[in-house]
Order: C-alpha cells, then structure tokens, then sequence
C-alpha cells in the first residue's frame, strides 16, 4: 500500500471521491463503494455534514455549550447527532449496489430531509417533552414511526439485514406478544405507545447505546484517525517488525504484535484485518505459511483489538455504562484474559514456524529498533496519556480520546514529513465522520432493541427460564448463553450482540451468584467470537479474500488460533481471579499457572514442541493445560488437586520431548515450501 505523507495512505484520504480507489476494501466489509456526488453544492453540503459529526461530539464532550450560557440536554445533542448520521448515511450509501455512486437519486434526498425534520423535532421540543414523555399525541405517534423506519433503514445499509431483522422481530413480538405461547405469552402493546416509547424514552432510541457511541466511542475513533493519519499506524507496524523479524517466524509475529498495537487505535476489527493485513498477510505467504493459517493469524489478532487495553472495543465502554463502574475498571480487569489471548496466538505462530522450518524474514527488511524509537517515539505519547487519563486521573474516557487526538495532532509539528496541514486536517475529520457512522447506527437500532426489552418485560422471561434450571446447572446455562452469542453475533457487529445478551441473559447469570463483571464479560468475549467463528466470520472473510484462500478453512484455522478465548471465559466465570478479584497472591498465582495452561494448550493445538507430538500426548497437554488454567487457591473446589494434575501431565511430555529433541524431523526448507507453492 502506498503512503503518502505521514504513512497516510493516499487512496484512504478521499474514501468517498476518489475514483481510483480499489473496490477490495468495500467487497471486504460486504459493503458497497460510498457515494460521491457530482455536484459541487451536495458534495460540499455531504462532506460538510461529515466534518460536523467529529466537531460537534467534541464541542458537546467538552461542555462548549454550557461555558456559553446554551442549557441542552443529552437529548436534545443526542438529536443533533441522529440528523447529521442519517442524513450522511442517505446522502452517502447507496440503497443497494446498482445505485448511482454520482448523484443521490430524489428518494435518498427525501429521506435525508426526513432525518432533518425527525432530529429538530427532538432538539427543538424534547425540553418541553421531558414531563410528558408518556402521552399519546398524534405528532410522536407519525414522527416516531419515521424515525423507527430511517433508523432501521441506514442500519440496513450500514451492517446488512441480520441487526435489522432481529430489533423488527422484537417489535413484531411487542405488538402480538398475546399470540405466543408459555412463559412469551403477554398482552400486546399498541403501536401508538411502542412508536412514542422508542422514539422518545430516554431509555431507547435515545438511551445508552447511543449516548456512548456519540461521546466515549466517538472521541477514540477521531484519535484512532488522527494518530494513524501522522503515521502512528506505520510506527506500530515498524516497531513490531524490529522486535519480532528476528525470530523464526518472525512475520506472523510481526502481524500478532502489529494488530495487537493498531487495534487499540481501530474501533473494527475488518478494518484492523484489511490495514495490516494487506501488508502482513503476504508477508507471512511469502515466508512459508500456509495462505489460509496467514489470513487467520491476522484475522485472531485483528480481533483481539476489542479485548486489549488500554482502548478496547466500543462494547466495553457500553458495559463501563450497564455496570455502573468506570471504564478504567472494566479494562484492568480484561487485561489478563486478553494477555492471555495473544500468548495462545503468539506461541501457536511460533510453533508453526518451526514444524514447518520458517525462518526469520531477511535481515535486510528488518528495521533498527533504535532508528525506528528515534524517529517515532513521539507516538508513544498519547499513547501513554490515555493509559495516564484513564487509570491515574481516573477522568471520563470520552474526553481521554479527545485529549488523546488533540496530542497526536500537535506531535505532527516534530514531524516534518507527517505534518498535519488543513487539507489533511479535513480529510480526517471527514474520515472521522466516515468511521462514526456505522457504530452510531448500529448503537441506534440496539436502543431500540433496549426499548423493546424493557417495555415487554423479557428479560425478566430469560431470567425465570434460566432459574429453572437452578445454580446446579450452571455450565449447561454459560454453553446456552454462549451459543445465543455466537449466532446472534454471525452478522451482527459485536457492540449490538452484547447490548441484546447482556440485557436478556447476563442478568439472568448474576441471579445464580455470577459476579455481574464476569457474566458480562463472558457474554463479550462470545460476541466478539462470532467474527472468527464459522460459517458467518466476518474477519475470517476478510482475511481469506486478502489470501485468496478459503473462507471456511480460515474461519476454521481462526477457531485453533483463539482457541483460549473459548475456554477462558468459562474460567474467570467460575473463578474470577484472572479478573483481578481477589487476593494479589492469588492472583499472581493464578496469572501464572493460567499463562503455562496457556503454552501447554498451544502445543497441543499445534501438534509441535522440538519435534511432532503424537495425538495422544497431545490430547493430554491439552487436558493439563486446562486444568492449569483453573485459578489455585480459588473458589473451583479441588483446584489444587486439579493444578498439580495438569501442572504433572504437562512438565512429564514436555521434558520427555525435550530429552528426545535430537530425534525430530529435519524441518523443510522454507524457500523450498514457497517454491512447491
């Protein structure tokens, strides 16, 4: 990929005007090209729409209206944000794929002029609305269906039919709850309360979801432009290139620790796949890996970005929100889980480079680490302002992103060569709006889905089917619960699954005695996977088309690769040590074992120590390795007993291997392994 100034990527500066673009990025997030209008006074009025989504979430984070004597509630800002998104998304998306990428045809300018009319009706009247929320009048009645339908429709070309399909079935259910059987079975509500309630109750359209994505979310994905348009995305890259490119398999470990590193700066993981993996995934081809295992090394650690702090995925800052508990909180407790993650992937990579004889990358293409500090140390620094802003001054995540952005913007001016001048100033900001607009919509419609659960009452259904079952079933219950969320999550962004599970099923889990931080966690931690889980693995797709290799065999190699982060979940569930609840001695403990179960599970996955493993001691090593995952000392009754068996099982095959490293195969060349290619 060229770069233009700073690492920018020229073809990236203009995603909505450059003709030239390749189409492979919108093919990779199964979504169409974006428009670019032909006529200068709707390109400006597009473009300016955009620029003003970043501006006015910063104006609104930083209180600028109340400094100006202005009162305006949540609302009425939330209002705001609705006419600039939808508006955007009529103006910018095509309707389906046939659909003129010049002009916006007059049924996309109806529907923009719709979302005008619906948004200043919340800004201009919700104060008056605020104690008469709950009356039937004929102008919420007619504006709430239109708001519902714009809502639903800019979802639908945004993320597809899947988020759609699920909030109408939800509605559907509202309205004829009367028809269902058994524990469903309620009286229906009329369409007249449901369209006032979704559209104006605090808790729906207008609730958390949305809440976050305009503020938390918002002011990261602006950072996350600002840092990687100064070049802070090629600084990553190199440093994870000066690391790593020394080692045997060095370029899967530089795509590990690459999109490890850019993924706390990218809010999606397709997209953390196509940036670096455009770079690392031919790489790893060209140094020996298999195709389908390159695409899904990328694919496991582009995903992992929603798990790493310090900036974790936009579903995180909403569970900070349901918790009641700060951001900082929810991150320092995810740490180890996530640690944990990238080591299954880091030691899988390394193992398969010496099963398959790959070598390290050329000493020539290995960057000097020093040069590398030298030259972008500076990105360093907001870096270490969020983690500083976060966990030191304990300051809301909303304005650490801004704070965040607004350091990297000035770290420019030591860089000549990526310095930010006001054409690039705008093109960030129009990309910035660009990245918002999917995350806004999708938090729109799981608002909606919010509003719908809490005016129906299933929650409370989910939570009385699962006690039913009793505290004596709690493993059948996780299994359940995590299913739901891998196949609601088969199409579905990750934020939009968590919000549905975590109101219907996670509190049913914090009934039977689960810390609530842990039941919400796990529901995460089984959303994020349906992107790497087949048949529906949107990253693993991705990835693949890079490759061009199988999707499916990607998707299944990704399941290998991430295979901690399905057993993981269960651990801190039952125990919640590895969340850093509990004694510190324990927790080191706990840290530790976990991290050799860790290893032993990456051995097994592989088949591969200093020679071949037989199936049979692998079996075994992955059976020590889970029983070391089991936190000692714990709540897990005999978990002593069940540490020292696979801390035995493990250290027996291991030093047995070790004494018969002599006797392994001589590794393949892996030039030759290229060659046969």
């Amino acid at each position: 990929m060229e770069q233009g100034d700073g690492g920018y990527p020229d073809k990236a500066l203009d995603p909505i005007g450059n003709d030239s673009q390749p189409d492979q990025l919108s093919k990779l997030e199964g979504l169409p090209r974006l428009r670019k209008l032909k006529h200068p006074g709707m390109r400006l009025f597009q473009r300016s729409m955009l620029w003003c989504i970043p501006l006015f979430v910063l104006f609104f984070n930083f209180d600028v209206p109340s400094r100006l004597g202005l009162a305006i509630l949540q609302e009425q800002y939330l209002g705001v944000v609705l006419i600039l998104v939808l508006s955007s998304i009529f103006l910018s998306k095509p309707a389906h794929p046939s659909a003129s990428r010049k002009r916006a045809p007059w049924y996309d300018v109806l529907l923009a002029l719709l979302s005008v009319g619906v948004g200043s009706y919340l800004v201009l009247f919700y104060p008056q609305m605020v104690n008469e929320l709950g009356e039937l009048t004929a102008d919420k009645i007619i504006l709430g269906t239109i708001a519902i339908l714009l809502v639903m429709e800019a979802c639908r070309r945004m993320s597809g039919w899947v988020l759609v399909i699920l909030a109408a079935l939800l509605i559907f259910y509202a309205r004829y709850a009367y028809l269902f059987p058994g524990l469903l079975n309620a009286k229906g509500i009329s369409w007249s309360k449901l369209a006032v309630h979704l559209f104006v109750d605090p808790n729906s359209l207008l609730g958390i979801p949305l809440a976050i994505a305009a503020t938390t979310v918002a002011s990261f994905i602006v950072f996350g432009q600002f840092l990687y348009a100064s070049g802070g995305g090629d600084f990553f890259t190199e440093v994870a290139m000066a690391l790593m490119g020394r080692f045997r398999g060095g370029a899967a470990k530089i795509s590990v620790l690459a999109s490890a590193l850019f993924g706390t700066i990218s809010g999606s993981p397709v997209a953390n796949v196509v940036v670096d993996g455009a770079i690392t995934i031919p790489m790893m081809v060209r140094a020996g890996y298999k195709p389908h295992v390159a695409a899904a090394v990328e694919s496991v650690a582009s995903n992992g970005g929603q798990l790493m702090p310090p900036v974790m995925g936009a579903a995180a800052f909403v569970m900070a929100e349901f918790l009641g508990m700060p951001y900082s909180q929810v991150a320092l407790a995810a740490a180890i889980p996530a640690i944990l993650y990238y080591l299954a992937l880091f030691v899988q990579v390394d193992l398969e480079a010496g099963k398959t004889g790959i070598n390290r990358i050329l000493p020539a293409n290995i960057p000097h680490l020093g040069k590398v500090l030298a030259r972008g140390w500076i990105f360093i620094i907001p870096m270490a302002l969020i983690i500083y802003i976060l966990f030191i001054l304990n300051l809301s995540a909303a304005k650490a992103g801004f704070y965040a952005a607004g350091v990297a913007l000035l770290v420019t001016f030591f860089r000549p060569e990526a310095r930010i001048n006001l054409k690039k100033f705008m093109w960030i900001l129009e990309d910035s709006g660009l990245a918002m607009l999917e995350v806004v919509i999708v938090c729109a419609v799981a608002g909606i889905v919010i509003g719908v659960l809490t005016l129906t009452g299933l929650p409370f259904v989910f939570t009385l089917f699962v006690e039913r079952f009793g505290p004596d079933n709690i493993f059948f219950i996780l299994v359940v619960t995590g299913l739901i969320a891998l196949v609601l999550g088969m199409g579905m962004p990750t934020t939009a699954v968590y919000v549905i599970v975590a109101l219907t099923l996670a509190p049913a889990l914090t009934k039977l005695g689960i810390l609530p931080l842990a039941a919400h966690l796990f529901v995460f931690y089984w959303a994020m996977l349906s992107m790497i889980t087949p048949p529906i693995c949107i990253a693993a797709y991705a990835g693949a088309a890079i490759a061009g290799t199988s999707p499916m065999r990607t998707g299944y190699a990704c399941m290998r690769l991430a295979i901690i982060a399905y057993v993981v979940p269960f651990v801190f569930v039952f125990d919640p040590l590895l969340l850093l609840q509990g004694p510190p001695s324990l927790v080191i403990l706990a840290v530790g074992t976990a991290a050799v179960g860790t290893i032993a599970i990456g051995i097994a996955m592989v088949g591969y120590f200093v020679r071949p493993v037989h199936w049979i001691k692998r079996m075994s090593l992955l059976c020590g390795g889970i029983a070391l995952l089991v936190p000692p000392g714990g709540t897990v009754s005999f978990s002593w007993a069940i540490n020292a068996f696979g801390g035995l099982t493990c250290f027996a095959i291991v030093l047995h291997e070790w004494g018969r490293r002599k006797q392994k195969v001589a590794p393949v060349d892996s030039v030759a392994v290229v060659e046969q290619r």
